[in-house]
């Protein structure tokens, strides 16, 4: 079951996500959270789904259906976090894969996106099998906890040169900080996704899974040049699809990113915007 938004191209939220389930041979449930109005270019508007219907959507279908795992994307309200936390709190042994920033969700207001992600990390992350998010909205969500300075001003321009040879190893140790507060508050697994691969212009980024014990893999993938639009649900909703059909997370990391590299390798571009990755690339048949 995904739970996330209706986006009209296809290219991300629960239609992109049911599609991926069915290319992996599982069949997808949709609860919807959002309606955009956009494009495979851009997102124009967005209707909110009132909280008390994306409950509705999920508890009659439960009440019909086993699920085997659950994705959690894009939500747009405090309430609606709050709903689906409830909900999922009746399914301890289902894995729950926590994708909810990689959406295109119009951005929100400042205060309104940090109590959002306040949310999120409260209600939602201690029920995570496997969070996944970016270095990048890692570094986001950490600001809701980290403590700032009394003043909030930038360190003085001779500290930062006087640290300029520590940055990199300054970065890693803050974003470890970053994922062990997040596996203290109970999820099993983080995923973070565009680390540094630890080669030097060769165009490739890393994907870093975490756990109880550190680091348990790192896998590097050369960088394709785009623009897509999709490539971070794609490989959620893989994860959940793996997961769904047994396997553990760090093979079900390993088995989504190959199967992510396929599909953006195999995205197609079928307007004037982004490419979509193609999702059913591997029952294509050769030319």
């Amino acid at each position: 079951m995904s739970f996330g938004a209706a986006d009209p191209a296809g290219a991300t939220g629960v239609q992109a996500d049911l599609a991926a389930f069915s290319a992996l041979s599982c069949t997808g449930l949709a609860v919807t959270t959002a309606l955009l109005i956009g494009d495979s270019a851009r997102v124009e508007d967005m209707q909110d789904i009132d909280p008390d219907w994306v409950a509705d959507q999920a508890r009659l279908v439960l009440e019909d259906m086993t699920m085997a795992a659950f994705k959690v994307g894009a939500v747009t309200n405090l309430e609606q976090v709050a709903a689906i936390a409830e909900i999922l709190s009746d399914y301890p042994d289902a894995p729950l894969i926590l994708d909810p920033f990689s959406s295109r969700l119009p951005a929100l207001p400042d205060d309104d996106a940090e109590d959002l992600m306040t949310a999120i990390r409260q209600l939602l992350v201690p029920q995570a099998t496997l969070l996944m998010l970016s270095q990048v909205e890692l570094g986001r969500m950490a600001e809701t906890w980290r403590e700032s300075d009394s003043d909030g001003s930038e360190p003085a321009s001779d500290e930062q040169s006087e640290q300029s040879d520590q940055d990199a190893q300054d970065e890693q140790d803050l974003l470890q900080s970053d994922v062990e507060h997040l596996l203290a508050l109970g999820c099993e697994f983080v995923l973070v996704t565009g680390t540094s691969s630890g080669s030097q212009g060769d165009g490739t980024l890393a994907n870093t899974l975490f756990g109880a014990d550190g680091v348990i893999s790192h896998d590097a993938w050369q960088h394709l040049p785009g623009p897509f639009i999709g490539a971070g649900g794609t490989l959620s909703a893989a994860l959940t699809a793996f997961m769904a059909r047994g396997a553990e997370a760090p093979e079900a990391v390993a088995a989504a990113q190959e199967y992510t590299v396929g599909a953006l390798a195999h995205a197609q571009r079928y307007g004037m915007g982004k490419f979509v990755p193609n999702r059913f690339f591997h029952f294509e048949m050769p030319s």
